[in-house]
Order: structure tokens, then C-alpha cells, then sequence
């Protein structure tokens, strides 16, 4: 897979945008990159996460209730810590500041609840083509997705629904990269579609449901190539 930025981005759907805003700027101390409108009375706000974007979106219309995506928790390598600082945002996700490289985390790390750790052992590795330096821990650039346990994980129909919701490789060519992901045997969540001369994006799913967006941005590489 090739990679337009060597980090993968994370969203969440907040309940509530303003304590969320407060909570990631105030609390955690990211820096707030800016605001996108995506249309249908949406929002994402943007903070800048060691090279990662967190992508929290607010809906102005009430979220349907959706099964919780496989996503469990963030960590975030913060220097200067002598150990993990666990806590919450305002909507109950999970989230721990980590010395930097903790476990490898230098970045972001990812955690994934399984029903399978074969299966997304597969997913990953041949599917997704991360590298792998140890079972259950997948590299995407800098960051990490990180498969902490196995147990029930329900599949959500949309990657819209309050808390973690999807992650976000952003790649150089979105049509290529999706339809290679289809051809290895990965699961179609949304077809490619053009953002104006914003992006080209689209969706895919692993084993369990978890949506990937898979991102081709003007801003990344300098305009969009593709139809």
C-alpha cells in the first residue's frame, strides 16, 4: 500500500461538541488544527495528534444508536512521562498518554477489541500490507494498530454513531488502493467517491466491520489525479 503521509488519522462521532472540544484542547493538550464542514449538517473538528489527525464529528440532527465499533481505545506517546496516564473523554472513550515509544508507540496507537485474532492477523498483514513485528501488532508509518484482546464485537452498519467510529490511511491513488484491498480479499464499506478538489475517499471493512477510510488528499500530494 502506498502512503501519501506515514500516520494514520482516527474519528469519533461526540454526543456533545463543545466539552469534547474543551476535553481534547484543554485536557489533553492538542493543538486544534481547524474545522471542516461536511455537508448534511455535519462537522469534523480537527486536532493535530504527533503527525495523526483526531477527527471529532458532531452531527447537528441526534446520532441513530449504533453497535459500538471494534475500536476500544487511543494511545497517545507524549514525552516526558514516566508511565501511562489513563483516562476518558466526556463520552466515556478510552484513552491513555503513553510515554513516547511505550510498547513501540511513538505516535498513535490504535486499540482493537476481535472476535478473531486470526483472522485480522490475515487482514492486516496480506490484505492491508502493514508490516507486523510482533502478532497482534500492525504498522501503518509511525503508527500502530494495536489488537489488545479477544471478545464479542458486534458489526455496526455505519461508520456514523457515537464514540471511536473509523480510522483513516491516507494513500496516493484511491481507486488503485481500494480495489487492490477488494482483490486481496477485504470487504467494501463505501465506493470511492470525489470530494471536489478536497479528496478522493473511500471505505473499506475489516473482519469485524471496522470501517477504513482510505483517503487520497489534494493537500497530501499536491492536487488530485484522479477522475
Amino acid at each position: 500500500m502506498k502512503l501519501a503521509k506515514q500516520h494514520l488519522d482516527v474519528g469519533l462521532f461526540a454526543r456533545e461538541i463543545e466539552p469534547q472540544l474543551d476535553f481534547w484542547g484543554n485536557r489533553v493538550g492538542l493543538h486544534f488544527d481547524h474545522m471542516l464542514k461536511l455537508g448534511g449538517g455535519m462537522q469534523q473538528h480537527r486536532f493535530d495528534v504527533n503527525g495523526s489527525v483526531l477527527k471529532v464529528n458532531h452531527s447537528r440532527d441526534p446520532l441513530t444508536e449504533t453497535q459500538a465499533s471494534g475500536i476500544v481505545g487511543l494511545r497517545i506517546a507524549r514525552p516526558g512521562l514516566d508511565a501511562p496516564a489513563p483516562m476518558s473523554d466526556p463520552d466515556g472513550n478510552r484513552l491513555s498518554l503513553v510515554p513516547t515509544g511505550h510498547e513501540g508507540v511513538v505516535g498513535l496507537g490504535i486499540e482493537l477489541r476481535v472476535n478473531n485474532r486470526d483472522a485480522h492477523e490475515h487482514f492486516w498483514r496480506e490484505v492491508m500490507q502493514f508490516a507486523s513485528p510482533s502478532p497482534g501488532v500492525y504498522v501503518c508509518g509511525d503508527s500502530r494498530i494495536l489488537v489488545i484482546e479477544e471478545g464479542k464485537v458486534g458489526r455496526a452498519e455505519s461508520w456514523r454513531g457515537a464514540g471511536w467510529r473509523y480510522m483513516t490511511v491516507q494513500i496516493t491513488d484511491c481507486l488503485a488502493e481500494h480495489a487492490g484491498v477488494l482483490e486481496r480479499g477485504g470487504t467494501e464499506g463505501a465506493a470511492p467517491r470525489r470530494m471536489g478538489e478536497v479528496a478522493v475517499i473511500s471505505f473499506v471493512r475489516d473482519p469485524d466491520g471496522n470501517f477504513i477510510e482510505l483517503s487520497q488528499r489534494a493537500s497530501l500530494l499536491g492536487g488530485l489525479t484522479t477522475a
